[in-house]
């Protein structure tokens, strides 16, 4: 439960910071060519996908956010805390600004992830907040521990 309410308060102390910090449009060098920080609005999911139901999605974060919330609470999936509490934070994070804001704040720009999508797609990388970075973490945490589970499981098993 604290990583979940540590991570949205992080989420959301970095976007009204970058709301009262930047005009939408700015972004600022932080670490070196790697990172800028500044502020985009976006209306829909990642990569701007769903423009325009930003209720309907802040909806959807917010029931997937509880649910997982209290599945975790009720001991349920207890020995995936980590990913699915990354997982929740980032879903209420996204779920805030959508309701409190109609859209969700993007202060998160990647310099060197651009230059990798846009050699491979011509495209650069989305700008993106902490929320997305937890979810994103979560989901590959999830894809990781699945991917070493059945290595383990297979050498534990008794010889035939």
């Amino acid at each position: 439960m604290v990583l979940i309410v540590v991570g949205v308060v992080l989420d959301q102390w970095l976007k009204v910071w970058a709301v009262s910090t930047f005009r939408e449009g700015e972004f600022q060098a932080f670490i070196g060519g790697f990172l800028s920080l500044g502020l985009i609005y976006n209306k829909g999911a990642a990569w701007g996908m769903l423009g325009g139901a930003t209720l309907a999605l802040a909806v959807l974060r917010l029931l997937v956010g509880l649910w997982i919330t209290f599945s975790l609470l009720r001991g349920k999936y207890g020995d995936l805390w980590v990913p699915l509490g990354l997982i929740a934070a980032g879903a209420l994070g996204n779920a805030l600004d959508g309701f409190r804001l109609g859209k969700v704040v993007d202060p998160l720009m990647s310099h060197t992830l651009s230059s990798i999508t846009q050699f491979l797609y011509k495209q650069d990388f989305p700008i993106f907040n902490l929320a997305d970075v937890f979810v994103v973490s979560g989901v590959v945490l999830l894809v990781l521990r699945n991917l070493v589970r059945p290595a383990k499981e297979k050498h534990s098993s008794p010889a035939a």
